[in-house]
């Protein structure tokens, strides 16, 4: 095993665009969650102590193999009351603010540089406002027919006006047109000038972090984003490297993953500035591991990307990339039921697995082995645990032998 085995880990969570609506709930996930993990891995979990506050949801998780023990102290960053705002606006103002926030992505010439740099992902942008424009040309079509069947203007506008109250009524909802809406929004804000609310919460979560790094009992500060929260993780980061300019010489480790990350979602913006400066800083620091795990199925990531790179900014410091393969994870039915959930695949990076496999979110999290360690090995710690779930230990590989070396895009198994 590469390194002395995590006895204690501090853990900050940034979820994406995710409206969970309880702290019940999202413990709830957690715990359904890492039951998988306790079977694919052979091991032991306990959650508890569940604590919520303004900035965090908090709570204890203990695992346990036949040879080693982990208390993880498990911060997931609040930030649902956020989208929640957004989410209660009226239709209308979401529609139309919405659009408005596309069209700045298009004119700026965003749209293209995602295109540029992942294909995938630039379709999917698209996606919510080309669905939108087919349910509104349904709901055209059903008042023309009803039109031509009855010649009167009064059943077609009648027919028309059904079409637009059934779409809001059920596709609006079903294909999370208005979460993707109201991304578009949240992100053009972000980037132009900032959401005030966030900006008082990274500034307080920053405070624990530095606090953490310099004070903490655990062996690893493990901050981790995913999608559009890798972008906040990121701000996190980098308001704790510039409260506290001994940061770089903190006596606890301290590693950032970014997850089926959005950071070129913002990165790309010719109006990113103070974004891409901040991602500069938390890339140069000495006192950060930088991972960025990506998947060709996840249409929400940028695939076979390297950010720095991507957003013309300096390549000495850059992400251990790695590429995994989310069908590897899970059982061959399930993933035949979930494959075109785009949502759901999204959401396994984050989610249990069903299969041994080099990424795993919960071995991260709370496995005996540091996630650097795992991000840095070239199977993750599948050649560090045992099918009974010890501890193996072997010999590190060097530096010459790592395929994630800054700037890599490393395959996993």
């Amino acid at each position: 095993m590469s390194g002395k085995p995590v006895a204690k880990r501090l853990v900050f969570h940034i979820g994406g665009y995710d409206p969970i609506t309880s702290h019940a709930s999202a413990q709830r996930r957690f715990v359904r969650e890492i039951a998988r993990f306790q079977r694919t891995w052979s091991v032991k979990a306990a959650v508890d102590g569940l604590h919520d506050t303004a900035d965090q949801i908090r709570w204890n998780v203990t695992t346990t193999g036949p040879d080693w023990l982990v208390e993880t102290d498990y911060r997931l960053v609040q930030w649902h009351d956020v989208i929640a705002a957004f989410g209660r606006r009226s239709i209308g103002s979401r529609i139309s603010v919405g659009i408005l926030a596309f069209l700045d992505f298009v004119l700026t010439g965003t749209l293209w540089r995602y295109l540029l740099t992942n294909w995938r992902y630039a379709l999917f942008f698209l996606y919510p406002l080309v669905m939108f424009g087919v349910l509104i040309a349904a709901a055209f079509l059903i008042a023309l027919a009803a039109f031509k069947i009855t010649g009167s203007i009064p059943v077609a506008a009648g027919g028309g006006f059904f079409g637009i109250v059934a779409v809001f009524a059920g596709p609006w909802r079903w294909l999370h047109l208005g979460n993707l809406f109201d991304d578009w929004i949240f992100s053009r804000e972000y980037i132009r000038c900032g959401n005030s609310e966030i900006e008082q919460r990274l500034d307080r979560l920053a405070a624990e972090l530095v606090a953490a790094a310099s004070n903490s009992a655990a062996d690893e500060i493990l901050v981790i984003g995913h999608s559009l929260g890798a972008v906040l993780a990121v701000d996190l980061l980098d308001r704790a490297l510039r409260l506290d300019p001994a940061f770089d010489r903190n006596k606890t480790p301290v590693t950032f993953l970014s997850v089926g990350s959005s950071i070129l979602k913002i990165g790309l913006h010719p109006k990113a500035i103070r974004f891409r400066t901040a991602m500069d800083r938390v890339a140069k620091s000495r006192a950060i591991f930088w991972g960025d795990y990506q998947a060709l199925v996840d249409l929400l990531n940028f695939y076979k990307s390297r950010p720095m790179a991507e957003m013309g900014l300096s390549t000495e410091n850059e992400a251990i990339v790695r590429i995994v393969r989310l069908s590897r994870m899970l059982d061959d039915d399930i993933y035949r039921r979930i494959r075109f959930d785009y949502f759901r695949v999204h959401n396994q990076f984050v989610s249990g697995n069903d299969k041994r496999t080099s990424y795993d979110y919960f071995m991260l999290t709370c496995g005996p082995i540091s996630a650097k360690s795992q991000t840095l090995a070239p199977d993750g710690a599948l050649s560090m645990i045992a099918d009974d779930g010890r501890l193996i230990a072997s010999v590190p590989p060097s530096a010459s032998e790592l395929p994630g070396i800054p700037g890599a895009v490393a395959g996993f198994k």
